[in-house]
């Protein structure tokens, strides 16, 4: 971490709700005019869209299963550099990824990279958004770790991962959010993303969740374990079957967990008068109105920006 170059990530699965995270900080950083760069985990892919068509193709071919959530893909140390870089010479590397939306815009390619080119002067904090914002991965990540949710456990591990010359993007990151809904939920979100967004079939999507879990366990889950603070969606609606629901249960259909790692930070009182609706579940959880989200997240982590941004001055 380092208080005069600050880093915020968000971190969170594919259809977690990240992008929508994204936007709410978006909002706080022009309202408090606050410079910031802001850096897409999709840009840390480790190939182009023709690339990642043709290894899907031949991992299909040979029976192997290719996930979005691992080193395979991703270029976690130039993550790690980059994260390692700005946080002490506010300087670094960046590109984007050319999505669809992008595309339409730019008239670039889909599924391209813009060249490497170095992080803006004068920024006041790094934003980072995508799967990854706190992870930690070595070569016997996937073969040797089972998941854990205790802390110490994790920072265990994280030592250990360093030692064998692993990937800790984590020890960076000065304010790490964690958008996590329940797994249900998720594939839900994941599935109608998919098939309104990207035009897969349902039993494509469905396919493809199943047989990424075993990465999604070892690569996404232990982030949550190390954030900061956890934003977790929870379903007032049925969701037992994720894979027959035809819509995704709106905000006011449910409610959302607030995970705070360090609660004597807070004071919670005062942000429960303020966001309204919420209440204590233990001395570290809050539970707010699934309405009460952004609101929440504006209220909560517009002081830890300033602390930074002030830090850094």
């Amino acid at each position: 971490m380092s208080g005069k170059y600050p880093i915020v990530a968000v971190t969170g699965a594919s259809g977690a709700g990240t992008t929508v995270v994204q936007r709410a900080f978006g909002d706080i950083f022009l309202r408090e005019k606050i410079n910031a760069t802001f850096v897409e985990g999709d840009s840390f892919r480790r190939y182009d869209g023709t690339q990642s068509a043709r290894l899907l193709q031949e991992a299909d071919a040979a029976g192997k299963v290719i996930s979005p959530y691992g080193p395979d893909v991703n270029l976690f140390d130039e993550l790690e550099t980059l994260f390692r870089d700005y946080s002490t010479t506010g300087k670094g590397r960046v590109r984007e990824y050319i999505n669809r939306e992008k595309a339409q815009a730019s008239g670039l390619p889909q599924g391209s990279f813009t060249p490497w080119e170095p992080v803006p002067d004068n920024t006041d904090l790094l934003f980072y958004e995508g799967l990854h914002g706190g992870v930690v991965s070595n070569r016997w990540t996937r073969r040797k770790m089972s998941p854990s949710h205790n802390p110490a456990v994790i920072r265990e591990r994280r030592s250990a991962d360093r030692d064998a010359n692993g990937i800790d993007v984590a020890q960076y990151v000065d304010l790490l959010i964690g958008v996590v809904p329940v797994i249900n939920l998720e594939w839900i979100q994941k599935i109608y993303r998919d098939v309104a967004v990207r035009r897969s079939s349902r039993e494509g999507t469905t396919t493809r969740i199943m047989e990424r879990l075993q990465d999604y366990i070892h690569f996404i889950v232990p982030q949550f374990s190390v954030t900061d603070i956890n934003f977790q969606r929870i379903p007032l609606v049925d969701t037992s079957n994720p894979f027959i629901a035809t819509q995704i249960p709106d905000a006011d259909e449910c409610m959302v967990v607030i995970r705070f790692r360090d609660p004597a930070r807070f004071d919670f009182p005062h942000l429960m008068k303020t966001i309204g609706g919420a209440s204590m579940s233990r001395p570290n959880t809050m539970l707010i109105p699934g309405g009460k989200m952004r609101h929440a997240m504006d209220v909560i982590c517009t002081p830890l920006i300033h602390e930074l941004v002030d830090s850094k001055k």
